[in-house]
C-alpha cells in the first residue's frame, strides 16, 4: 500500500494479507450495509440529541402553555416517545447485522464484528456448532450464534464453502429411521 503524505510518498508494510486479521483470523464475509447502518444510527442519534436540547428553548419561546398538566404531561411524552423509540428501534433491527465475519483454522472459531448501542464495534466469538438455524425464517435473523441472532447475506461471502460451512450445510446428513419410527407411532 503507499500513501502520499505532503507529496512524500509512504509505503506501509503489513505482516499479513489485507484479508487476516492476526486475531481473529482470515476475513470471510464483509456486509455492504455496514456504513449505511453506522450513518442511519448516527443520524438518528443525532437528531435525537439535538430534538432533547432544543425543545425546551422552542417550548419556551414559542410560548405553547397548556393550562391542564394532564394535556402537557401527553404532549411532552409524545415528544420524547418518538424522540428515543426511533433510535432503540433502529438498534433493535440493526443490532446482529454482521459487519465482518472471521474465521481462525486453528481454534475452529468464528469471529462476528457487528454494532453496540453506542455505534463501537462488539465481537461475537462462537464455534459453528453453536450456530443454529431458526426453523421459521426471521426477517432479521441468518442464523443464531449461542443465542444472539446474525444477520448476514450469503451472496457477499466470496467463497460459497466458507457460508456453507458456517451454516453446517457440509456435514452429512444422518437420518435415524428408529426415532422417526418411534415419533411416528407416538401420533
Amino acid at each position: 500500500q503507499v500513501a502520499s503524505f505532503q507529496g512524500v510518498a509512504i509505503r506501509s508494510f503489513c505482516a499479513s494479507p489485507p484479508h487476516e486479521h492476526p486475531e481473529h483470523g482470515r476475513l470471510v464475509y464483509k456486509g455492504n450495509l455496514a456504513k449505511a447502518v453506522l450513518g442511519v444510527r448516527f443520524f438518528s442519534y443525532s437528531t435525537s440529541i439535538f430534538n432533547l436540547f432544543m425543545m425546551p428553548y422552542i417550548m419556551l419561546k414559542t410560548g405553547i402553555e397548556f393550562e391542564s398538566l394532564l394535556i402537557q404531561g401527553a404532549f411532552y411524552g409524545l415528544i420524547g416517545f418518538f424522540t428515543f423509540v426511533t433510535p432503540v428501534t433502529l438498534h433493535f433491527l440493526t443490532k446482529g447485522y454482521v459487519i465482518r465475519l472471521y474465521y481462525k483454522d486453528e481454534m475452529d472459531t468464528y469471529t462476528a464484528v457487528t454494532y453496540n448501542a453506542i455505534l463501537g464495534e462488539k465481537v461475537t466469538v462462537f464455534h459453528q456448532k453453536d450456530v443454529k438455524i431458526p426453523s421459521i425464517t426471521k426477517m432479521f435473523t441468518t442464523f443464531y450464534a449461542k443465542t444472539k441472532s446474525m444477520l448476514v447475506n450469503p451472496t457477499l461471502f466470496p467463497n460459497p464453502q466458507d457460508y456453507h460451512r458456517l451454516m453446517g450445510y457440509d456435514k452429512s446428513f444422518f437420518f435415524n429411521f428408529e426415532e422417526e419410527k418411534e415419533f411416528s407411532e407416538k401420533k
